[in-house]
């Protein structure tokens, strides 16, 4: 198998034109490859600027998930903190996370950072929605959002083998008027429920707001953990 490692967009367009199969950090790929065959050509794109940026509102596709810190927002670092283990999280990258992974566990933090993604097409690098990635399985280059007010994310206990662990994710955001709105994203299992709604009167009303949304579907238990991670990010610098 040839790896290829391109340094521009351009280039990567070519590998994928001449059908290299892009490839993060293989810890969703090489079994499969192990069983079914080895692709005469993959493609990395660690050595591409854009895909392994880090920064104020951006993070790249190829990044491996033991490198983002903080510089990018807590919901973001700390869901990628608590992927797999420590030798997982240092091969791992936030593209095969969030399109090869079936438990998509920055899914929720970049649903709440009302993140947009940077992808690669056969003809062009362009900006999409994080449904239209997840949908068609799009190469990722990187992540882009909108500064937070403040944000927070919790993953519930599991043993390993279970069912997927409750995942809560959270972020306030000032909308156009300066008002705050805090925007939460759930995994329950497979599923993924968001709400978005107005928090400037304070937890207890952004609570009640949310039982509106989807998140009211939520069972007990899991509302309950929505309660107290709502809370904590409303208390928090920047959420009040």
């Amino acid at each position: 198998m040839l790896l290829r490692q391109p340094t521009s967009v351009t280039e990567a367009q070519e590998c994928m034109a001449e059908g290299a199969v892009p490839v993060g950090g293989a810890t969703l790929v090489w079994a499969l490859w192990q069983r079914d065959g080895f692709p005469e050509q993959a493609m990395s794109l660690r050595r591409l600027p854009q895909a392994t940026a880090i920064g104020p509102g951006v993070l790249g596709g190829a990044v491996l998930l033991h490198q983002v810190d903080d510089r990018v927002p807590e919901v973001l670092r700390r869901a990628a903190g608590s992927v797999g283990t420590g030798a997982v999280r240092r091969t791992a990258t936030v593209g095969g996370n969030l399109v090869g992974s079936s438990l998509r566990c920055l899914l929720p933090a970049a649903l709440v950072l009302d993140a947009r993604a940077t992808v690669l097409g056969p003809d062009r690098a362009y900006e999409t929605g994080l449904a239209e990635v997840l949908a068609k399985r799009h190469l990722l280059l990187d992540l882009r959002w909108p500064t937070p007010l403040a944000s927070g994310y919790r993953k519930q206990p599991a043993e390993a083998g279970g069912p997927p662990p409750l995942v809560v994710a959270t972020a306030v955001h000032a909308d156009e008027a300066g008002r705050r709105r805090l925007r939460v994203a759930v995994r329950d299992g497979y599923d993924v429920l968001i709400g978005n709604v107005p928090c400037h009167e304070g937890p207890g009303r952004a609570l009640d707001a949310l039982r509106r949304t989807d998140i009211g579907s939520l069972p007990a238990g899991a509302r309950n953990v929505v309660g107290r991670e709502v809370t904590a990010t409303l208390e928090r610098p920047g959420g009040r």
